[in-house]
C-alpha cells in the first residue's frame, strides 16, 4: 500500500479508501440488496487492514448507522484507534420527522454524537457534509463544523457532491470567518463520468483540496465485461439513474478500458483505479467491495503505472454526460 498526505493538511491516508456503503443489515437498506451483514464486513474490513488500508468512509445514513456500528465494532476489535483514519457524513434525513435531516445547526450537533456513539469512538477525523443544503445558509453550517472540530469531536471536514460555485462560495466564507475549511471533496468521478473535469477537479488542483472520487468503478462497469451482469447491476436504482441511459457512449469507454488491462496482462478494475490516482488532487479512490478478491485488485492497482498515452486513449471517447450525483440546482 502507498499512502499519501490528504490534500493540504499533515493526515496520511492509504490510496485506497475502503468504502462502507455495502455494510448493514438487510432490513435497513431498503434498495441495498447486495448489502452484507455484520459478519462478511468484519472479514472485508479485516482484510482491508492487512492489506494496509488505513481509511475508512462511512455515513450516518448507511443502513440508518448500522454501516457506523459495524465498522467502528470491527476498527476496535482489529485496529489501534490512532492508525486508522475514519471519515463519516451528515445531511440526509435519518427519519421523517422535522429536523432529522440537513446541515441545520440543530442536526449537525445531534447528529455528530450519534455517529461518535456507534463508531465507538472519541473523534472523527474527516466529518463531511454529504449533500448542499439549499434550506440552511452555508454560515450556519460551517460555524456548526468550525464548533465540532473546536470542541475536539471532529479532525478535519470534507465535502460531497455538489456544484463548484458553492464549494468554492463554502471556501471563501470559511476563510472570511476564520473557521475551519473542508480539506477534501468526494465527489462522482470516474472514467464513465468525468463532468468533473470541467470545474470541481481544477478548483480543488488550485486550493489543494484532497480528491476522494466515490463510485470509482461505476457501480462494476468499469470492472467487468460489458455484457457481464451482477445483482447489483440488475437491482442497483441509483446505478442505473446515473449510467442507465449513456449506454452506447459508455460501452465504447469499457472496450478501450479491457484493451489496456489486455495490453499490461491485469484486470480492468487495476486500469480504471490507475487512471484516477494518476489524476492531480485524487488521493484515494473510495471503493466499495463486497468481496476480497475485489479489494485485493483495488489494492494491486496502486502500483500500476499509464502512459501519457495510455490515459488520451481512454479519455478519447468521452462524450458529455447529464448531471447525476449531486442535488440539482434550487431543487432540493
Amino acid at each position: 500500500m502507498e499512502y499519501a498526505k490528504l490534500g493540504n493538511t499533515g493526515l496520511d491516508v492509504s490510496q485506497i479508501c475502503l468504502g462502507c456503503m455495502s455494510f448493514g443489515s438487510a432490513e435497513n437498506w431498503v434498495h441495498n440488496k447486495w448489502a452484507l451483514n455484520e459478519e462478511e464486513s468484519r472479514t472485508i474490513i479485516k482484510r482491508a487492514l492487512d492489506l494496509g488500508i488505513n481509511f475508512f468512509d462511512t455515513a450516518n445514513a448507511y443502513a440508518y448507522g448500522n454501516s457506523e456500528e459495524i465498522l467502528g465494532r470491527a476498527l476496535s476489535d482489529f485496529a489501534s484507534r490512532d492508525e486508522v483514519v475514519i471519515a463519516t457524513k451528515v445531511f440526509v434525513p435519518m427519519s421523517k420527522r422535522p429536523n432529522m435531516g440537513g446541515l441545520s445547526r440543530k442536526h449537525i450537533m445531534s447528529q455528530v454524537d450519534a455517529s461518535l456513539k456507534r463508531l465507538g469512538t472519541d473523534y472523527i477525523d474527516l466529518y463531511i457534509v454529504h449533500r448542499w443544503d439549499y434550506n440552511t445558509p452555508i454560515e450556519e453550517t460551517l460555524a456548526a463544523l468550525h464548533d465540532i472540530v473546536q470542541a475536539g469531536k471532529v479532525r478535519y471536514i470534507g465535502a460531497s457532491a455538489m456544484h463548484a460555485f458553492q464549494f468554492q462560495k463554502a471556501l471563501h466564507v470559511a476563510e472570511k470567518h476564520g473557521w475551519t475549511r473542508f480539506v477534501s471533496m468526494q465527489n462522482h468521478y470516474n472514467l464513465l463520468y468525468r463532468e468533473e473535469e470541467r470545474e470541481m477537479m481544477p478548483l480543488c488542483n488550485e486550493e489543494r483540496i484532497a480528491v476522494t472520487p466515490y463510485s470509482p468503478l461505476a457501480a462494476g462497469r468499469l470492472a467487468r465485461a460489458w455484457s457481464e451482469t451482477t445483482t447489483r447491476s440488475e437491482s442497483d436504482p441509483i446505478a442505473e439513474q446515473k449510467y442507465g441511459g449513456t449506454a452506447d457512449a459508455d460501452k465504447r469507454v469499457v472496450d478501450r478500458v479491457s484493451e489496456i488491462a489486455e495490453k499490461y496482462g491485469v484486470p480492468r478494475a487495476h486500469i480504471s483505479l490507475a487512471w484516477l490516482l494518476h489524476k492531480n488532487a485524487v488521493v484515494a479512490p473510495v471503493i466499495g467491495a463486497t468481496k476480497i478478491p475485489h479489494l485485493e485488485s483495488a489494492v494491486e492497482a496502486v502500483s500500476v503505472k499509464l502512459t501519457a498515452e495510455d490515459m488520451a486513449y481512454l479519455e478519447e471517447p468521452y462524450v458529455p454526460h447529464r448531471i447525476v450525483g449531486l442535488v440539482p440546482y434550487g431543487e432540493q
